[in-house]
């Protein structure tokens, strides 16, 4: 006979949820009387502030084990954003207790005040970085990988003679490369779409090839016994079985994408961009418009990353990885 086990006792769920709360509480309660306070705060608040940060880590380490088993992906997201929100509370607490310079590090409270103030300028430079610069390189290094891979799987000259030097270029730093590329093309976006399709073009080259190749040898010698074509080996067999490694290069992608994109306006930008206003407020000690850019950024590149995860979902819903 199975036992199915126990649900944790009503006592225990709330010893849980107590300890969390009573570490929030501890520090938006110092929050709240610090607000306006212009002077560090003593070593037995700054050792209230710990406390409270330990409580709310204990309470969230016991409180995640009651999400175990959900299904639900976002109630099962419950505890990283808890811990999210005590990294974040925590943070505004030390920072008010230790009297840091906002030149220096600006706190959260800052930064979404700040955020929510120039919304509109973000928003336009989250376009010139993410439309213009990452989506339009991104495309165009992705369809031009897929293609070159094709080409080098169907013929071995290409495969020896240009396959290695797609492992070696992929190597160089984008670092090295975005000077080079924004001098020769200029500082408006083409050259940062540019510097994002060479990024992304060569990951996707090796992992379509992979994935084009890799096959079982029992399932090509099925294929021509059916006397297919070549047309018809890539259309049944090779391209369905590259596709999770398509899907692999298409989500490194959307994080290579959007560095280039950023790391190629610290060189050259036409007065938009994400890059552009990192670069130009970290050099007036604008930390709260940085993190602002930031915050967007991520938040962009997070969306972007499960876009193209939910769009593998739907189309290799068949691989073993899904099962």
């Amino acid at each position: 006979m199975v036992v199915q086990p126990s649900k944790p006792a009503l006592s225990r769920v709330l010893l849980d949820w107590m300890l969390l709360v009573l570490g929030f509480g501890l520090l938006l309660w110092f929050i709240a009387i610090w607000w306006n306070q212009s002077e560090p705060a003593s070593d037995a608040q700054k050792l209230l502030i710990w406390g409270g940060f330990l409580l709310a880590a204990l309470g969230i380490a016991r409180v995640a084990n009651q999400f175990v088993n959900t299904t639900n992906p976002v109630i099962g997201f419950t505890p990283a954003a808890l811990t999210l929100l005590v990294v974040v509370v925590t943070a505004e607490a030390l920072l008010r207790a230790y009297q840091v310079p906002p030149g220096l590090i600006p706190t959260p409270s800052r930064v979404l005040s700040t955020f929510f103030a120039v919304r509109d300028v973000l928003l336009q430079d989250a376009f010139q970085t993410v439309v213009l610069e990452a989506l339009v390189g991104y495309l165009i290094g992705c369809g031009l990988g897929v293609i070159t891979a094709l080409l080098v799987s169907r013929y071995v000259f290409l495969e020896r003679g240009l396959l290695p030097y797609a492992t070696v270029f992929s190597s160089i730093p984008i670092v090295a490369l975005a000077p080079v590329l924004v001098k020769m093309v200029g500082i408006d976006w083409q050259s940062k779409a540019v510097i994002v399709a060479i990024t992304v073009f060569f990951p996707v080259v090796v992992n379509t090839f992979r994935g084009l190749t890799e096959v079982s040898p029992l399932s090509l010698d099925l294929m021509r016994s059916y006397a297919a074509s070549e047309v018809q080996q890539y259309r049944w067999l090779r391209l369905p079985n590259a596709l999770p490694f398509i899907f692999n290069a298409l989500k490194l992608g959307t994080t290579l994408a959007m560095i280039g994109a950023i790391v190629g306006e610290f060189f050259g930008a036409n007065g938009q961009g994400l890059g552009f206003r990192i670069q130009i407020e970290a050099g007036r000690f604008g930390f709260d418009i940085v993190w602002s850019a930031i915050i967007v950024a991520s938040l962009i590149g997070i969306a972007w990353y499960n876009l193209v995860a939910w769009l593998e979902r739907r189309l290799t819903g068949w691989h073993v990885s899904f099962r």
